[in-house]
């Protein structure tokens, strides 16, 4: 009996996985090649190419053809790639020092490092957008950058804090009594066996900044259209076109978690804490 209602309950979570996961991207799919699609028809009438040549930039015509997925995916790219450099340029010194030293009100600083996510980002980013103003920074890549950065410094403090604290720091001292120096043992001992915790913490900067889009709503617009940008306005009134944009951004974000599954193992994933 008991082995029946587990077995029972093993297939109705198959089934709502199903219907949560399956049908909307099954629908997804269907939209990006409708071309008439009415209702109470369960099928596209006429299905076609014709969206997606026009998401690619090779036909335009129909109902936002001057714009195509490829300008737009080449905009999130780029700032995602500068926004995860300069993240883990300021964060890996500042979770090394405070994974490895007395660092004052280190609790205080670490929470401080969650604060973005603790409160609704509109209102910081429409004040944001005002200070930026002055310094010209709205309407440009290094202003979304700067904003992408300030909630996905999260990510990166607090894993590679936890990443570094994993390391037992009697390995750089063994490093040390053999000649090396302070920074000759973090770049041979520590930082190598720290690379699956910086490449997880690498990732999710990579994957927010792809997919974020009130930060790039606000200081972004109306020069730069990233991914998320295009699909929120195609998404009103042009469903085949924002399928397609869909699609797009998350075969990127599938393709990344992939890559993190294939190269993090669980005794890596284990020591980050």
């Amino acid at each position: 009996m008991y082995t029946s209602v587990r077995l029972a309950l093993k297939l109705l979570l198959l089934v709502l996985l199903f219907f949560s996961i399956a049908l909307p991207l099954s629908s997804l799919l269907l939209w990006s090649f409708a071309l008439k699609w009415y209702w109470p028809s369960p099928l596209p009438q006429e299905v076609g190419l014709d969206y997606w040549l026009e998401a690619l930039g090779v036909r335009k015509g129909y109902a936002i053809g001057a714009v195509s997925v490829v300008g737009a995916l080449r905009y999130s790219l780029i700032i995602a790639i500068i926004t995860v450099v300069v993240t883990q340029l300021i964060s890996i010194p500042a979770s090394y020092a405070l994974a490895r030293y007395k660092v004052p009100f280190k609790p205080l600083l670490l929470f401080l490092f969650l604060m973005p996510q603790i409160f609704p980002l509109q209102p910081i980013y429409v004040n944001l957008m005002r200070v930026f103003y002055a310094y010209d920074l709205v309407g440009t890549i290094p202003g979304v950058v700067l904003a992408h950065m300030m909630p996905s410094m999260v990510f990166a403090i607090w894993i590679n804090t936890a990443t570094f604290k994993a390391i037992p720091p009697e390995l750089e001292e063994a490093a040390r009594v053999s000649g090396a120096g302070p920074l000759g043992a973090f770049l041979r001992v520590t930082l190598p066996l720290g690379v699956p915790g910086l490449l997880a913490s690498t990732v999710f900067v990579f994957l927010y900044s792809l997919d974020e889009f009130t930060g790039t709503f606000f200081i972004g617009l109306p020069y730069i259209q990233t991914l998320p940008m295009l699909l929120y306005s195609a998404s009103g009134y042009n469903m085949q076109f924002a399928s397609a944009a869909a699609i797009v951004l998350l075969a990127i974000s599938a393709t990344f978690m992939l890559l993190l599954e294939r190269f993090l193992k669980a005794e890596y994933l284990g020591r980050i804490g």
